[in-house]
């Protein structure tokens, strides 16, 4: 299963809204510019996670997207399977032979356990170690 842009940008968005979350709606321009991405290509991502009901619109002059749920709520793959739709490594489990059906099937339920126990809230909150390098602790 590759993952395309609709998936990667869709991602970054509800993070930032993670991130923001309980501090008010975050306008598209404030993602795009914050990730040098295009406001126009996140315009038409915001769509389908409205209609599913993973963001919520704020309309007037400080409007924006919050996300509808608590951010330890929502999952990766909830993202991932709006925007991509069904998380499925090959076409056509069902038509190969059992021994590759089986590899098959167990890819997918490996990348469905790491996306359905991925939260947006561990996504904002992730730190990389190379960021702690800097620090120096004295005891």
């Amino acid at each position: 299963m590759k993952i395309s842009t609709k998936g990667r940008y869709g991602l970054t968005i509800m993070i930032e809204l993670a991130k923001n979350y309980g501090e008010g709606p975050t306008s598209l321009k404030t993602i795009a510019q914050a990730n040098d991405l295009s406001e126009h290509y996140l315009e038409q991502l915001i769509a389908p996670l409205r209609n599913a009901g993973l963001v919520k619109s704020i309309r007037g002059a400080y409007g924006g997207y919050i996300l509808s749920d608590i951010p330890s709520k929502i999952t990766a793959g909830d993202v991932i399977r709006v925007l991509e739709g069904p998380i499925t490594p090959v076409e056509g489990i069902e038509d190969e032979e059992p021994a590759k059906r089986e590899l098959w099937i167990r890819i997918r339920d490996a990348i469905r356990d790491v996306l359905d126990n991925t939260t947006l809230e561990d996504l904002a909150n992730h730190r990389d170690d190379a960021e702690m390098e800097g620090y120096m602790f004295y005891i």
